[in-house]
């Protein structure tokens, strides 16, 4: 998968896990018409997020594919230390 937009999706996870989110208010902010960066299609395709209904609002939420997902990603960015070279 493209780099640019998993890198995409991994902010809006993390937008998402910041507080609750109503599904307007991510359509909002995330939806596209670009059909190269289809962030919110991708997530809902993937199965990375879900909408739940919560006291009259509809929420959308990070489900657990999605944070193993944020999981993977992290371990994939995390800067491993450098080698230090063994004597000959």
């Amino acid at each position: 998968m493209d780099g640019n937009v998993d890198a995409l999706i991994v902010d809006l996870l993390l937008w998402l896990g910041a507080r609750a989110r109503t599904y307007q208010e991510v359509l909002d902010a995330w939806r596209t018409s670009c059909p190269q960066l289809p962030v919110w299609e991708d997530v809902n395709d993937r199965g990375l997020v879900c909408r739940v209904h919560d006291h009259g609002r509809e929420l959308v939420r990070i489900t657990p594919a999605g944070m193993a997902f944020l999981q993977q990603q992290r371990r994939i960015s995390k800067p491993r230390a450098p080698q230090t070279p063994q004597p000959a």
